[in-house]
């Protein structure tokens, strides 16, 4: 009676575990798909991160290599200046004197496209990229003669011996008109001390003083804030953001305007996708200091011969976008190193303007450079 009694009840714990094992299972099931799930995400995300990481770099060296052998202006030069460098060198116009043009900090020749179009219509006009900068490759460092171990790379001793080379090895005899703009204001000081024999006229637009990095507010600005800006670029171009931010709109060409070819605004855009081009632009930056100081030796070591004239065109302030006292400061100190320095200059003011004037307002130097253009050519024939 006891094992029939019992027999329904172990009968049923079968049932009862039979009911049971598909509750359990469910639960854990669900845990794996959902982990599973999860995981697939993650990889997707990864493979999404992978393709933004490593494509931009690879299609913007890609366009790169091909934009650097179309881009190259039509009467440009690419001109071998030994020691295995070459630069280049871009000219218009015919006629004496010549005029030289060099850029502005960590910029390329294109700035003075519309200068050196307006001027050429009188004589020649030429423009050149420094080393590193627009199509002047910077090589492996040389071991080199003469000067050059004296001076390091991006600073202004060894610009100017790199254009003095350039201008030699291109046939360009002076004497010539020399213009400078910021970092291309020191090198044409340094050059015009140097060689004053082959330099007329210097004119200097919105020149950096030499004295202005032992001033601790400017240093700060300089290092704290314009040149990570220019390590930013650097970097945004390495990675290939920079293309992808001019294809947007996001970043535009410094030149622009109806009259500025195509041509010239791909090349810009070519430029501020470059990151090599962009190195040596934090170069120019990083080393301004010591440019600085060469140009302060030189000028004390040897005094500029009276023979060349001097002009300097400042604007209302050195950088609209600058703060206010150090505007001031700038404005200081340049009216200081042309009194100590070149006491009989001719300064010129222009309206509206700050250092951007070369792009922004280049009727004004255009005006100027052709006056100082005819005074010369009409030298010889009163002569």
């Amino acid at each position: 009676m006891r094992r029939r009694a019992e027999a329904p009840s172990s009968g049923n714990e079968p049932a009862v575990a039979n009911n049971k094992v598909p509750d359990q299972t469910r639960p854990s099931q669900a845990k794996v798909k959902g982990s599973v799930s999860y995981s697939s995400v993650l990889v997707n995300i990864g493979k999404c991160l992978l393709v933004i990481i490593l494509v931009p770099p690879f299609l913007n060296y890609a366009s790169l290599q091909r934009e650097g052998q179309m881009l190259l202006p039509k009467d440009g030069q690419i001109v071998d200046v030994g020691l295995g460098q070459k630069m280049h060198l871009l000219c218009k116009g015919r006629g004496k004197p010549v005029v030289i043009l060099d850029a502005p900090t960590g910029m390329s020749s294109d700035v003075w496209f519309h200068v050196q179009e307006n001027v050429a219509s009188l004589t020649k006009v030429c423009t050149y990229d420094r080393m590193g900068l627009g199509f002047s490759k910077r090589l492996m460092q040389n071991e080199t003669t003469g000067t050059e171990k004296v001076w390091d790379m991006s600073t202004t001793g060894r610009m100017v011996d790199d254009l003095h080379r350039l201008l030699g090895a291109a046939g360009i005899v002076g004497p010539f008109i020399l213009v400078g703009s910021e970092l291309g204001a020191l090198n044409s000081r340094f050059y015009t001390h140097i060689h004053d024999v082959q330099v007329s006229d210097l004119v200097l637009i919105d020149p950096i003083p030499e004295d202005i990095f032992e001033e601790d507010k400017w240093k700060e600005y300089w290092y704290g804030k314009v040149v990570p800006s220019f390590q930013a670029k650097q970097f945004s171009a390495a990675t290939g953001l920079s293309r992808m931010l001019i294809i947007l709109g996001a970043i535009e060409p410094t030149v622009k305007g109806e009259d500025v070819s195509e041509e010239v605004i791909q090349r810009q855009k070519y430029l501020q996708s470059n990151p090599a081009h962009q190195s040596a632009a934090v170069d120019e930056h990083y080393f301004l200091n010591e440019s600085a100081a060469q140009v302060r030796d030189i000028t004390k070591f040897k005094p500029l011969s009276s023979r060349t004239s001097v002009s300097m065109l400042t604007g209302d302030s050195f950088d609209m976008q600058m703060p206010e006292h150090l505007n001031r400061m700038v404005a200081k100190l340049q009216k200081r190193f042309l009194e100590e320095s070149y006491p009989s200059a001719n300064h010129i003011h222009i309206k509206g303007a700050d250092r951007r004037m070369i792009y922004k307002k280049p009727s004004a130097i255009s005006q100027h450079l052709r006056k100082l253009v005819n005074q010369r050519q009409a030298k010889p024939q009163s002569e």
